[in-house]
Formats: C-alpha cells, sequence, structure tokens
C-alpha cells in the first residue's frame, strides 16, 4: 500500500511545477549562483605569465594537479581566483568534526547548544578554512617562484598578494555555497564541486575522442571505458537507492469505546548512509598535501619532496592505498555522525513503535546499530570500487583526461539529491494546495 506522499510523487508533472513559484525562483538563485562561479573561475592570479604557467600546468597535468583542476572546474589550469576551490574548506570540516569527537566541550556544543552551538561551530570551521587556505596559496605561490618564468615579479609583495586572492576566492566560493543550501535547490558545497566537474565534461569527451582518432589509445580500449562509465553510473543509482527497512509495528489503540488496529511501517536504512561525503573528504585530505608538493617540485625541490610527489601521484600504489584508507573510515565516522541509533530507539518507543521480536530502548537501539554497521561495511566497500577501480583501469592506460569513478560518484549522487529536493518541494506544494480546498470547501459546506 502506497503512502500519501508516494501517491504524491506519482502525480508529479509539469503543471505542477509551473504553479511552484518559490521553487522556479530557488531554482534561477542556484544557476545564477553557479553562473557567478564559473565566470570567477576565469579571473586570473595577479602577477603571473599565462601562457609560461599553462606550458608549466602541461607538464603536470597528468598526475594530482589534473585531478585538482577536475574539481576546481579548470581555475588550475587558468590560475585563476577559485583556484582553491572549496578543498580548505572541506579538509577544515573535517578537522573540526575528527576534534569535536574527542573534545566534551565542543561535542556538548554540538549536541546542546542548538542553533547558537551550530553557528558557532560554523564559526571555528571558518577560522581553521583560513588558516588551511594561508598554507595552501603560500605553498602555491613559492611553488609558482620556483617556475621558470611563470611569475613576473616574485618577491613578497607577489606571496602576499596571491595569498589574500586565493583566501578570498575560497572564502567567497564557502559564503556563495551557503547561500544556494539556504536559498536554492540542493547543498551549496557538493553543487560547486558538480558544477566544475560538469564544467570539464565537454572538453574531457573531446580530449578522448581525439586521442582515439589519433591512435593514442586504441579504439577499443576508449569504447571499454564509455562501457566501465554507463555500468558505472548503473551501479551508483542502485547502490544509492537501496534501503534495508527494519519493520516497526504499532500497538492496538483505544479511542472511546472503538478499538483501532494496530499499524506497521518501516524504518528505511541507506546502504550508503554517508553519501558522497566519503570520496569529497579523502580527495581533499590527499589533494591539500600533494598539490603543494607537485608546484613546489616544479623548481630545485629537495629529493624528498620530489620521491612524495612521485609516490602520491594519481593511480600510484600509496596514493591507491590512502585513498581507499580514507573513504572506508569517513564512510563509517560521518555515518556515525548523521544516524544515532539510541536517538531513534528512543523516538520509536516514545512513539510506542517497536521492532518485533526487539525489546523497545537499548535492545532496540543495539539491534539498529547492529544492522546499520553491517550494510555500512558494503557501503564503504561499494563507495572504494566505485572511486578506484576506475582510476586503477585509467592509470593503466595512461588517460588522465576521461573522467573518473570519483567525478561519476559526484556528479550522479549530487544529481539525485537535487531531484529529491526539488521533489520535495513539489509534494508541500501539492499539500499546500489539498489543505487550501479543504478549508475552502469546508467554509462552502457550513
Amino acid at each position: 500500500m502506497a503512502s500519501a506522499a508516494e501517491q504524491l510523487a506519482r502525480n508529479l508533472n509539469f503543471s505542477t511545477f509551473s504553479k511552484a513559484k518559490a521553487l522556479q525562483q530557488r531554482i534561477w538563485f542556484t544557476l545564477g549562483a553557479l553562473l557567478v562561479y564559473r565566470l570567477g573561475t576565469f579571473i586570473p592570479v595577479p602577477g603571473i605569465d599565462p601562457d609560461a604557467f599553462r606550458a608549466t600546468f602541461e607538464q603536470s597535468q597528468q598526475g594530482i594537479i589534473g585531478m585538482f583542476n577536475m574539481f576546481a572546474g579548470g581555475a588550475v589550469e587558468r590560475m585563476a581566483i577559485f583556484a582553491l576551490n572549496l578543498i580548505p574548506y572541506i579538509t577544515a570540516s573535517i578537522v573540526i568534526q575528527v576534534i569535536s569527537t574527542a573534545s566534551p566541550r565542543l561535542e556538548a556544543l554540538k549536541k546542546e547548544g542548538g542553533e547558537a552551538g551550530r553557528r558557532k561551530m560554523n564559526q571555528y570551521t571558518r577560522y581553521l578554512t583560513v588558516v588551511f587556505c594561508a598554507v595552501q596559496a603560500y605553498g602555491i605561490a613559492v611553488g609558482l617562484e620556483a617556475s621558470q618564468g611563470v611569475v613576473l615579479n616574485p618577491g613578497w609583495f607577489f606571496r602576499i598578494s596571491t595569498v589574500i586572492t586565493l583566501v578570498g576566492g575560497t572564502m567567497f566560493l564557502m559564503w556563495l555555497g551557503e547561500q544556494i543550501t539556504a536559498r536554492g535547490v540542493g547543498n551549496g558545497i557538493s553543487l560547486i564541486i558538480f558544477a566544475g566537474i560538469v564544467a570539464n565534461l565537454p572538453t574531457t569527451i573531446a580530449q578522448t575522442l581525439e586521442l582515439s582518432r589519433t591512435g593514442a589509445i586504441p579504439g577499443l580500449a576508449a569504447a571499454g571505458m564509455l562501457v566501465l562509465a554507463l555500468v558505472v553510473i548503473g551501479v551508483i543509482v542502485f547502490f544509492e537507492r537501496a534501503q534495508r527497512r527494519l519493520l516497526i509495528q504499532y500497538p492496538k489503540r483505544q479511542v472511546g469505546n472503538k478499538m483501532f488496529q494496530g499499524d506497521s511501517s518501516h524504518l528505511p536504512l541507506k546502504l550508503n548512509t554517508s553519501g558522497v561525503i566519503p570520496v569529497i573528504f579523502g580527495s581533499s585530505l590527499l589533494l591539500l598535501p600533494a598539490t603543494i608538493a607537485s608546484f613546489a617540485a616544479q623548481g630545485n625541490a629537495p629529493q624528498w619532496l620530489q620521491v612524495v610527489t612521485a609516490m602520491l601521484g594519481r593511480g600510484q600504489p600509496l596514493y591507491l592505498a590512502l585513498f581507499a584508507f580514507f573513504i572506508i573510515f569517513f564512510t563509517f565516522f560521518y555515518t556515525a555522525i548523521v544516524f544515532n541509533p539510541t536517538e531513534t530507539a528512543d523516538n520509536l518507543k516514545r512513539s510506542g513503535g517497536f521492532i518485533p521480536g526487539i525489546r523497545p530502548g537499548e535492545r532496540t537501539a543495539a539491534h539498529i546499530d547492529y544492522v546499520l554497521t553491517r550494510i555500512t561495511v558494503i557501503g564503504a566497500i561499494y563507495l572504494t570500487v566505485v572511486a578506484l577501480i576506475p582510476e586503477v583501469l585509467f592509470s593503466q592506460l595512461a588517460i588522465s583526461q576521461f573522467i573518473g569513478g570519483t567525478s561519476l560518484l559526484i556528479m550522479v549522487t549530487v544529481t539525485l539529491d537535487t531531484i529529491s529536493q526539488v521533489q520535495s518541494h513539489l509534494i508541500a506544494q501539492q499539500y499546500e494546495g489539498l489543505v487550501k480546498k479543504s478549508r475552502l470547501g469546508g467554509g462552502k459546506r457550513r
């Protein structure tokens, strides 16, 4: 038996969308904000020679820099004001969340502080973002000076201006993402990363087709990559929609002289509760030090720095091992943050619901945690395989231009999440219309 929400979702059509004026305004705001972001990726940092930097970039784009450029929507190859993108902010969020689990004061602030506590935690994240931005921007400035002919006037003035420009660009993107989340549709941070990847998609496909035409890669390999991409998309959609439903029973209740039969429902547990967050977090932690090392290695860098840069290259064993570790760790870590079995069990107990055969309270919380842990293992394996298998294959074929599993995962997951939010707005619009009709009908009958 379909629920009322599912029945409304089936009846959604263009007519419903045309009446949702508030949703249309949110969509236009989101598109406008993303357009501003794209324009910013074409404004270069002052004080560099674009032609010389392009030549330097082409020498290192096959590695980690190419992946960073993909996340930044091409801003790195143009050394634009948004070259750092949101990677420092994401890294700062990871650090604050990890520290909050170890600090009783921050844990209490997050749980009991309410809206004020949430704003305080966001403020700490912003402060740490500025620190990470400044460190990374200074490393990039030094690396650019070490590259022959890239910087027009090397010195402290260039370094300070570069740090201020790149820090300001990231802070503006952070603010823009928050505005999209509050006044637009979808998660602003994820949509900005999504927009950067999608913007490079036509160029990526064209480069791959050109390599196939010139014989740089076999035509069969290009066709195989296309088939693999389609298979990966199908796997992502399947696993992101997969749920483990726990049966919830409600006891019989008596109202006056009438006895009402007990109802039943389901507690849906997503196979991948953490979504695309572990992949973004893992990529961010790898990109932060690797980017600085790669730029610095262009000049007279120490031998150990060149070795580290090579080991952290895209497709290298150390890179793949660290990436897999970060994905698995953050899958469990973020799931523990967003889903609390004890709180869920208490809510079920207060509403009179129970899992058949499981005592309400602590036993129910333990059972939910047992099921959640096991499906999270499957979710972590799925994320790791989707993110790493294309990386291994493409590195073996020496093809960095084609889009990888990480990019596909981000694009598909963000698309599904945004569509889900649009449907929620449309369903709310239909609910409001039904309520107004019922009120008008009641007034006429009176």
